[in-house]
């Protein structure tokens, strides 16, 4: 397994319905590398926006898509999805400020 960087471990935020209900709760949900671990997204979170502390990650496998265009058949590339749970303290993400 290749050495993951902080910087390389969140790949973007996932906004949907279901995610930003979860804010209210001070749950994020981000898509990640798929090689990533729990601590390496927990520090990742911290790391990356200040006055964060991060209480518990959860992730989940997500394999590829069948997909097909015309007679040729695929997959999608397999995701990784990561909800991180922030502590009652902790300061929340800006990036979801505005949305």
């Amino acid at each position: 397994m290749a050495d993951i960087k902080y910087y390389d471990v969140i790949l973007k935020p996932l906004v949907t319905e279901k995610s930003m209900s979860g804010m209210a709760d001070k749950k994020y949900t981000f898509l990640v590398n798929p090689e990533a671990n729990k601590s390496q997204v927990k520090e990742a979170v911290e790391k990356m926006f200040e006055g964060t502390k991060v209480a518990k990650v959860n992730t989940i496998n997500m394999d590829g898509k069948n997909k097909r265009r015309g007679m040729v058949t695929g997959k999608t590339a397999k995701r990784k999805k990561a909800i991180v749970t922030l502590t009652e303290d902790s300061k929340d993400i800006e990036i979801f400020a505005g949305l």
